[in-house]
């Protein structure tokens, strides 16, 4: 490359990125504010739209209650994947929508929970609601090359018998659609449908299938609602949340770009300049992809940047290892980059896999994650393999060609991490064995295993009007404490309802004598007037079905990682060490939680599942380098294999401390500048952070050598 180039090259970088960075810096200035350039913010941020509906139907049952609250968690994730729904007394349903202050445009959206009916032209029901398990609108071209709009229905095993029976007695008569007495569509029967899958021709448009559909989906629900009330509710949290998260990440950017200067030089800098441009195309993939962002979402960003810069190190220790082995800078960089594009690859997919099992699979809080977890390893990847690199070549055309401003890697003494693998081995049983234990413990003493929150167990919704104007840094201080000391719960959730003086507390479930004392407390400490005091009992917003999706998106994505590492290492025993330490970490950090008793709420989802990610991800750096140095042995005996494994974990020792402790520096600092619930977030992911460092070099390396010698291939 020609210097003139080079600098061309260099500048249109610098420039691009100034401009980008710019940009960003005003989407993140206007956040929330309902201007076309800004990034939705969830309720814990900037409050939204809260809707309470009631069941038509008198004491509708547990099962239906709980079937129709899962059905509209999933239909509200159009608007906002951190969107939830719960159920508060024993006929109404409550629905929280973030990044939203119009309350009518969303009910008139969404539509009105009413009674669905397919019927025959004279009348006769065919199907209900409830048959319906899915409405889509799609777009297709036909025979003609003219496009076609259809709505796409999904029929339940009961609702495809009664359909089938039905289209064959009305063959070329019309099934009019009647949503509430209306009707609302007249589809003609052109043949008999029987395997559950159905097509509503003829739409004039796809905004008229997309309405139709949407219609078709709220009139599946089990129950017939009615709407109660609808109020636009104010943010759980302060703006000291969002200024203190932003401070930390400002703070670990810098720090984490001086760092990867001091130990990688010139290499070290153009991560910076790309780390930097990663911050704000990440910024812009909130804004295009209208991603609600909530303190979670603002800490999954922040552990993101620590992460991101793990595909550099990798790199960049091989550039220094080629250097170290006698190759000039120019031949280092091209063969660096080109070692360790297998275990950046191979690390980044199995995650992405995860991320996108997730994503199809999970709801509300696991969704979300998904969606940030996706573009964090794309963008993450584009900036390491596409940003620095060019960077590099820029700086090395320029002039920067000294050994001295890359470092050399000085070959590191074989350390016997194997010959401790029984110790290590102990340590971690002991660990997770303690975390059991303590899960017992706490139910022989009739105390749940886990300290769940509302998220999980529900509680008591106290609405109260306090005759005055709080603000949220004034609620947390003035008011909070007096609850916590009153009911003993530590995980009290507060929100202002907007244009009142009202005030929503959510606490553990209270009896009618906590109730009265909690009355008696308001109006002698806040002169409330207990008469307007309302009290309901309001249902887990992580619903059972919630957990269930959760659960198997889990173990799907599990399997799917596991079917990746073995295809891509073409040995089992490689894909089984990785998920068996997966699911040492991901013990490791539910002990901790048992034995601190950190509260177990909607981060602990995504707290879980960015252990899996980042447990994955640096399991297979080490493997990638075992991989790459078996078939240098001639003799794979026990003593030979042992030295591999050793080996190839003190090769990619400087990569597992450097990207540990760039991730680790973040989420400190967000633990240090953030409120409560940010803290609850980040501690368990410092304990997840040091284990996956612990597992990385210590366990996965032990149990694949273990299951070598063990297990050995049938020649």
């Amino acid at each position: 490359m020609k210097k003139s180039k080079a600098a061309v090259i260099l500048a249109v970088i610098l420039v691009v990125l100034t401009g980008m960075t710019w940009y960003a810096g005003t989407i993140v200035s206007t956040v929330g504010v309902g201007a076309s350039r800004n990034i939705k913010l969830g309720l814990d941020l900037a409050g939204g739209v809260s809707i309470t509906y009631k069941a038509v139907d008198k004491n509708p049952s547990a099962e239906d209650m709980k079937d129709t609250v899962y059905k509209l968690q999933k239909r509200v994730e159009k608007y906002s994947t951190e969107a939830s729904v719960y159920q508060e007394g024993s006929d109404r349903i409550s629905i929280e929508i973030p990044g939203v202050s119009d309350a009518n445009t969303i009910l008139e959206e969404m539509g009105k929970p009413g009674s669905l009916e397919f019927q025959t032209s004279d009348g006769q029901t065919i199907l209900s609601g409830s048959d319906i398990k899915d409405a889509q609108p799609k777009t297709y071209t036909d025979d003609k090359g003219q496009k076609q709009n259809v709505v796409a229905l999904t029929l339940t095993d009961e609702g495809t018998k009664k359909f089938a029976d039905a289209t064959q007695a009305n063959l070329g008569k019309s099934i009019p659609i009647v949503y509430d007495g209306e009707t609302i569509s007249s589809p003609t029967v052109q043949s008999v449908i029987s395997d559950g899958n159905a097509q509503i021709t003829g739409m004039e448009s796809y905004e008229a299938a997309d309405e139709l559909a949407s219609t078709i989906r709220i009139g599946s629900l089990s129950l017939e609602l009615k709407e109660l009330n609808s109020k636009v509710v104010g943010a759980q949290l302060g703006t000291s949340a969002l200024s203190g998260s932003l401070m930390a990440a400002v703070i670990g950017l810098v720090l984490v770009i001086l760092f990867m200067i001091v130990m990688y030089r010139i290499s070290g800098l153009a991560s910076g300049i790309a780390l930097i441009l990663y911050s704000a195309l990440m910024v812009w993939a909130l804004w295009i992809f209208d991603i609600t962002l909530t303190l979670p979402g603002i800490a999954g960003i922040i552990l993101s940047i620590g992460m991101a810069v793990d595909a550099n190190v990798i790199i960049f220790a091989r550039i220094q290892e080629e250097i170290a082995a006698g190759k000039t800078v120019k031949t280092a960089m091209k063969m660096g980059y080109d070692k360790a594009l297998s275990a950046i690859v191979d690390g980044n997919i199995t995650t992405l896999i995860a991320a996108v099992v997730l994503g199809l699979r999970g709801s509300g809080p696991v969704k979300g994650f998904a969606y940030t977890l996706g573009i964090g390893i794309v963008l993450s990847m584009f900036t390491a393999l596409v940003v620095t690199r060019w960077l590099m070549k820029c700086f090395y055309t320029l002039g920067a060609k000294s050994e001295k401003l890359y470092g050399k890697k000085k070959e590191r003494k074989t350390i016997n991490f194997l010959g401790k693998r029984a110790v290590f081995f102990t340590l971690s049983i002991a660990v997770i064995a303690a975390g059991f234990i303590g899960m017992g413990v706490h139910n022989a003493k009739g105390d749940k295993i886990l300290n769940y929150s509302l998220d999980f167990v529900g509680g008591t919704s106290t609405t109260v009007d306090f005759g005055k104007d709080y603000s949220i840094s004034e609620i947390d201080k003035e008011i909070v404490p007096v609850l916590e000391e009153l009911t003993g719960d530590k995980n009290i959730q507060t929100q202002k309802i907007k244009e009142s003086n009202q005030i929503v507390i959510k606490t553990r479930s209270l009896n009618l004598k906590e109730r009265e004392a909690l009355n008696d407390t308001l109006a002698d400490k806040f002169g409330v007037d207990k008469e307007t005091i309302t009290s309901e009992n309001i249902s887990s917003t992580i619903s059972s079905e919630m957990k269930s999706d959760a659960i198997w998106a889990v173990a799907i994505a599990t399997i799917c990682m596991l079917i990746y590492i073995w295809f891509r290492f073409k040995d089992i025993r490689f894909a089984g060490s990785a998920v068996l330490a997966l699911v040492h970490d991901v013990l490791v950090v539910l002990a901790f939680y048992a034995i601190a008793r950190v509260s177990v709420g909607n981060t602990f989802i995504a707290c879980m599942l960015t252990i899996v990610g980042y447990s994955v991800n640096a399991t297979i750096v080490i493997f990638d380098r075992i991989r790459e140095n078996l078939p240098a042995l001639r003799d794979q005996n026990k003593e030979n294999l042992m030295e591999v494994a050793n080996r190839s974990i003190t090769q990619t020792l400087s990569r597992s401390i450097n990207t540990s402790l760039t991730t680790f520096v973040m989420v400190a600092l967000l633990f240090v500048l953030g409120v409560s619930s940010v803290k609850e977030f980040a501690l368990p992911l410092m304990v997840g952070i040091v284990c996956g460092t612990y597992s990385s070099v210590c366990i996965t390396g032990a149990l694949w050598y273990t299951f070598r010698v063990r297990f050995k291939k049938k020649k």
